[in-house]
């Protein structure tokens, strides 16, 4: 649909793909912590539609819905950065299961079960998995691993990324990162490696996960976050024992 002057009638633009927006919000929505409104995501995206609908030409060769959830996903980012959807305290928690299960790790020789971690931070079993549903969101890399946290804690990738300078995710992907991420991923339980597989590789949602391995949704969630602490212990280690 154009308007009179020949160009794209953004009305016609926005209702059509309304849908699509709130489509990629519950996508989104599902690899976040509940603290997180699919509202808001939904507010972002009409606003990175509208963009799209002001920035498309139709002679750039790209179809419009391509575009467009460009242009929705980015916003919505944006949104989710300006708000610092996990908060520090939690990114805090996660932190401190990091450092107990890599504590564990060197001094069992294996990858410490639940209850095992939850006594290392004097936590009930109860506490310590609702930490971790807490921490729903919990991300393997977050930008401020290229900076260091701020509290004296090592940064650990610098051992992976030589220079970050322009881009630093690249950099991570030319060096061995990406093997020392295949490697703590097979470093994984069974089960939350399964897990991870059929998330990431499956991309299957969380209830989808639940109902294959037989468990709640909300239980999903404290066994990503729990593969998430568990990859970064692994990755930190290894950085810092020279082993990368």
């Amino acid at each position: 649909m154009y308007s009179a002057q020949g160009k794209p009638d953004k009305n016609h633009f926005l209702t059509q793909h309304a849908p699509l927006v709130k489509k990629l919000a519950h996508q989104m929505k599902a690899k976040l912590p509940p603290s997180v409104e699919v509202d808001d995501l939904v507010q972002a995206g009409m606003i990175g539609l509208l963009d799209a609908c002001n920035r498309y030409e139709d002679n750039h060769g790209a179809q419009f819905e391509t575009y467009a959830v460009q242009r929705i996903r980015g916003a919505m980012l944006d949104e989710l950065r300006s708000s610092d959807w996990l908060p520090r305290g939690m990114r805090q928690n996660m932190r401190k299961i990091e450092v107990a299960m890599s504590a564990l790790q060197q001094r069992l020789g294996r990858s410490p079960n639940e209850s095992e971690v939850a006594k290392q931070l004097k936590l009930s079993l109860p506490e310590y998995q609702e930490m971790l549903a807490d921490g729903g969101g919990h991300q393997l890399v977050y930008y401020e691993d290229f900076q260091g946290d701020g509290e004296g804690n090592d940064n650990f990738l610098d051992r992976y990324c030589a220079d970050d300078a322009a881009d630093p995710l690249r950099s991570l992907m030319n060096t061995g990162f990406r093997q020392a991420v295949i490697d703590a991923i097979g470093a994984l339980p069974e089960r939350e490696r399964i897990l991870m597989g059929l998330y990431y590789e499956q991309e299957m949602n969380l209830k989808e996960i639940g109902a294959v391995m037989g468990v709640s949704e909300s239980r999903i969630s404290q066994l990503h976050s729990q593969a998430i602490s568990r990859m970064r212990a692994f990755l930190r280690e290894k950085a810092w024992t020279g082993v990368a």
